[in-house]
């Protein structure tokens, strides 16, 4: 390692530590601050997660700057919930490090030990391999995503976890006609009129659509929430033709011209 590089990571360092110091002071029951003292792990959940779509959205945005400073509430949220756990004497900072690495170590043989994989598929399909005899305690290969992701990033997961043991088509043309077949059915049960019927199989409709984003190596929830900022933009358009009032008199053949101006611009 250069002499640089030495420098670098000791500076990094000394910033983990002085942020891991800054949160035990917060911490503190006599001189720390009455907002942090207060927290507890549940009550740092909606915060986390605020933070973490703010992460997305400054990756999404690719504004730089912000993800920097989001990152930073990310990580400082990870060290928070580190400290928390120390002071009950479950377990502290340098385990939660010692545990990633090992981890890391473990589920790429192929960098770290002497196994041969050559691509990204078989790299997947290893750490699932690994990951399941890791976790003995888990039934099922798909076990293990979590209850509270979005939808459509549990269903990209759940087809991605069982493609890991080859249960996956290996061309297009079966995706497409199992997106043909749920529309036909959703088609049916419409006509029926079958409200549970129709949740189910617009529900079935949605997973395929998803295994067929999955297959052409797009982020349908990426996807999804790129066309909802491009139906906010082009509605905000259709807005402005209008004051507040008038909007709400306006037919929809007349928001519909304005709706196609949008689009054109």
């Amino acid at each position: 390692m250069t002499q640089s590089n030495e420098i670098l990571k000791e500076h990094f360092m000394v910033k983990f530590q002085a942020l891991v110091d800054i949160v035990a002071a917060l911490r503190d029951p006599e001189k720390g601050c009455p907002w942090d003292i207060k927290q507890t792990r549940e009550s740092l959940v909606p915060n986390f997660i605020e933070e973490l779509y703010e992460v997305v959205e400054a990756i999404e945005d690719k504004d730089y700057s912000a993800l920097r400073e989001e990152l930073g509430d990310l990580m400082l949220h990870i060290v928070f919930l580190a400290q928390i756990a120390h002071e009950e004497g479950i377990f502290a900072m340098h385990d939660v490090l010692e545990a990633i690495c090992n981890k890391l170590v473990r589920r790429h043989p192929h960098v770290f030990g002497d196994v041969q994989i050559d691509d990204a598929d078989g790299v997947k399909m290893n750490w699932e391999r690994i990951k399941k005899q890791e976790k003995k305690e888990r039934e099922s290969v798909l076990d293990g995503i979590p209850r509270a992701l979005p939808a459509l990033i549990q269903a990209h997961r759940i087809q991605e976890k069982a493609a890991s043991v080859g249960f996956d088509w290996k061309d297009m043309r079966p995706v497409l006609e199992k997106i043909e077949e749920e529309h036909e059915e959703l088609m049916e049960a419409l006509a029926d009129n079958d409200s549970d019927a129709i949740r189910e199989e617009m529900g079935d409709y949605l997973f395929s659509i998803v295994n067929l984003a999955r297959k052409l190596g797009i982020d349908a929830e990426a996807a999804l929430k790129a066309t909802n900022r491009k139906f906010y933009r082009r509605f905000r358009y259709v807005e402005n033709q209008y004051n507040e009032e008038e909007i709400h008199e306006a037919s929809l053949e007349e928001l519909d011209k304005h709706w196609e101006s949008a689009k054109s611009q």
